[in-house]
This record gives C-alpha cells, structure tokens and sequence, in this order.
C-alpha cells in the first residue's frame, strides 16, 4: 500500500511518493499532501533512526523497499555529532530545549536534508535521471541543502540568498563549498523575492522541463516528513501532552509539528513565534494576513512576509478544497492580503497561538537565558525561548518544549552583543573565515536567474 499526494491547489495529477519528492512544487503552482495521515506507530524508547523509519515508512509506502529505507535513514543520522540527534535539554519545570543543531551545518534543516539528499540520490540512481535543484534560503537552508546535495553525480544546487542579508557564518557556509555542482546566487532583495523567483521558474513547465527543476525548499513534502519524526518522538519522552514554541518563518517546522499531532502525537498547543516580521503573529491576533515590507532583523532566516508553507494548513481549513484555497492564495498574491473567515480562526485557535519579539527582546532573551539557565542560543532560538517565557506565565503547570534551531556559533556578533563572550565555532567550521568565496551577485528577476542556470547546469 502506498499514500498518494495531493495539491492543495486540487488541478496537479496526484503521485506516489517518489514522483512527490522529485517534483517538490505542483504544476498547478500549489503544494503537495497526503491524501491521509497513517496513525502514529509505537516509537516509545527508540533510537532515532528507528523513530524515523517507523514514521516514514506509511507514507513512502512501496515506492521504496524497508531495507533500503533504513540504509537512507542510517545514512543520514550518522553526520550528526550527538548520539541521539535531537536532544532534549530541560531548562526548568516543565520548560525544555529541543536541539535541532547537532548536524553537519549547525541547523535544524540539516534535519531533514540529510534525509533528502540521501534520498534524492537513491531515486535517481535508480530512474537514470539528473535534476537541477533549485531552492530559495533566508539563512540555513542553503547551507544544509548544499552540504547535502555537494558532490552528488546526478544533480546539480543552485540556491538563491537575499545579498547582505544572512549572517556572515551563514554565507560562507554556503559560497566556501567547493564543488563543481554547487552554486550561489546572491539577489539584490529580500528573501521574498529568491522565493518567488524559484515559485517562477516551477511555474514556467517549458523551462522547467527543460532543465527537470525539482526543489529541496519546504514546499518539498520529504522535507515535511523527515521534521515530523522529531516532534513525534519528543512528545514520546512525555507521559502528558505538551505544547511545542516554533521559532518561525516559512512555516514549515510548525506545519511539521502539525502534522504530528495530526497522526496522535500528543501536542497540546503549536506556538508560533515571530521576530519584527510578524505577518503570522498579526494573523492569529487578527484574521488578516497582510504583506508588510520586510525588515532586516538579528534573525535573518525569520525574515519572511509570505510563509510558502501556511498554505497546506490553509487547505486543510478550507475542506480540502483545491478550487478555493487556490482562489485565496491567487488573491493574496494579487493584493498582499486576505481576511479568514470567524469560523476558520476559532478553529486554528484550538490549536495555534503566537508571539513575537523584536530585536532588543531577542537580545533580552539570549542574555536571561544565558543567565537564568548556563545555555546560550542564537537569536531564532532566543525568539521561541522569550515567547515561551511569556507563555509559561499564563501556563504555569503545563509543559512546553523550545525549539533550539540554530548553534549560537553562527551568530556570534548577536551572542556577544547580549552576553558579553562571542561563542568558539565547532571544529567542523574551523578555517571558515579564511575560506575563498565563490557566489555571483543577480537582480531580483526570473529572467536573469533562468539565464544563469541555462547556462551553467548540466543537461
């Protein structure tokens, strides 16, 4: 038996896993999704990669034999540096760290593109085929994808970052690998726009037929997947629900957590926790999402105004309904906003909830934490901690897990600005700064970006 995936935009063929994960976006511009959510199997005292595998398999179904499955997911657990790869630290009563960190980049997104690149690799080593995988990156997921993706025979990465706005560890991450496969677009805007450029190369089916594009962002399902298994074991180390602080952007580590509890996973409440752009602190006060200019901030992989995966949740709000949500998300393009009806908003409200900090709380919040607890955190990860403080105190006895999305080290002008001591970079990073870059500065435009990887991916 195998699940098969849907676009939220309801016009897209459905496909089987495989198909899902090469794809990445729907030719109808929208996102994929299970059909159906299997039940959360048994995966109480398990090793990680054990956890994935159970949570994973359902949904590949027979797209790819256990046995290879399990090498995947070995494969991929094994560059990580802590024996359990994602770590719960408690801070106080029922107040607790997930550190998501503890990969080959220092980021939660390694994570799930361990998984993909390994993934990846296997599809198309069987199928004879290459791709070029194009992705958008407020931070770290250009790091994480190219770590993944370096190297590989059968596949060429092209990642866009917003020029001048990631940290400079994030950057060199990025622009000092030195493969024949990789590069990277610096584009003169926001982060915003790397997205839409790469949602505007999927959207042109001649082009991307042409270089078979497939993407390694968040819209792409496996992605999703592979960030479930983290959530579902955490709440497994609980003998009462707990609620879950998600430091957030393109809202898909949230998504994730959603689709946890979505297979039984006992999450009480997904808090969502913004920086200045608040786009998605507004909506769950208001009902009104609006587009705001985007604003540079000590949390630049935050630094989002159109969150790619809000629009799977939004499918769900809508009944499955393809017909509408493409509506709204037509509109929403068209007109930088849309209104949720009451009914919509009560529902979320079960389940969701938001805060936010701007730049002076987050330093606030890496200096208390540092104080109060012996822990230091980078800035996203001191936003989910400051809005979980504020929860807690409404919440006293209810537990609450902090997602530790980022090692410190790779914002270390933040760190000691609010602690006085700029955090050592792991030996893994060591020589970093004195790496030669290699990164080509494009504008903000689909054409000139198409241009670039006509000319330089391989066919």
């Amino acid at each position: 038996m195998s699940i098969s995936y849907v676009s939220t935009r309801g016009k897209a063929p459905r496909l089987g896993f495989t198909e899902t994960t090469l794809a990445g976006l729907a030719r109808d511009g929208g996102l994929y999704v299970p059909e159906t959510l299997p039940p959360l199997p048994d995966i109480v005292r398990k090793p990680y990669a054990e956890t994935a595998f159970r949570i994973m398999a359902p949904f590949v179904g027979d797209d790819i034999p256990a046995e290879d499955l399990k090498n995947i997911i070995d494969a991929s657990y094994k560059t990580f540096t802590h024996p359990d790869v994602a770590p719960l630290r408690q801070l106080d009563d029922n107040f607790y760290l997930l550190e998501l960190f503890h990969g080959p980049t220092l980021a939660f997104k390694d994570i799930a593109l361990q998984f993909l690149g390994n993934l990846f690799d296997y599809i198309l080593a069987r199928k004879h085929q290459r791709v070029t995988i194009v992705g958008a990156t407020s931070g770290d997921t250009g790091s994480a994808a190219i770590e993944a993706f370096k190297g590989k025979q059968n596949a060429d990465i092209f990642i866009l970052h917003p020029k001048g706005r990631v940290s400079e560890v994030q950057r060199r991450q990025m622009t000092t690998v030195d493969s024949g496969n990789v590069f990277n677009i610096a584009v003169e805007g926001s982060f915003d726009d790397c997205q839409n450029i790469v949602k505007a190369l999927f959207n042109d089916e001649k082009f991307r037929d042409e270089m078979s594009l497939s993407a390694v962002n968040s819209i792409n399902w496996a992605r999703i997947l592979a960030q479930v298994v983290y959530y579902a074991r955490a709440t497994a180390q609980f003998v009462k629900p707990v609620s879950f602080c998600v430091p957030t952007g393109n809202f898909g580590n949230v998504y994730a957590g959603h689709v946890a509890r979505g297979m039984g996973a006992p999450i009480e409440k997904l808090i969502v926790a913004s920086n200045r752009n608040d786009i998605l602190y507004r909506f769950f006060q208001t009902g009104e999402m609006k587009i705001q200019p985007v604003a540079p901030s000590l949390s630049p992989s935050m630094d989002i105004q159109i969150s790619s995966n809000f629009e799977r949740l939004l499918f769900e709000l809508q009944n499955r309904d393809g017909d509408a949500t493409a509506k709204i998300m037509e509109s929403f393009r068209e007109t930088g906003e849309f209104k949720a009806a009451p009914a919509i908003m009560a529902q979320l409200k079960t389940g969701f909830t938001g805060g936010k900090l701007n730049d002076a709380a987050t330093l606030a919040a890496i200096g208390a934490t540092h104080r109060k607890y012996g822990v230091t955190v980078d800035p996203h990860t001191a936003v989910g901690v400051g809005v979980a403080e504020a929860w807690r105190r409404n919440n006293p006895q209810a537990a609450i897990i902090a997602l530790a999305t980022a090692h410190p080290a790779k914002f270390p002008d933040a760190v000691q600005q609010a602690t006085g001591t700029a955090p050592d970079l792991p030996p893994s990073l060591a020589g970093l700064h004195g790496r030669a870059e290699k990164c080509d500065t494009l504008p903000a435009d689909a054409a000139a970006v198409q241009a670039y990887l006509r000319e330089r991916a391989r066919k």
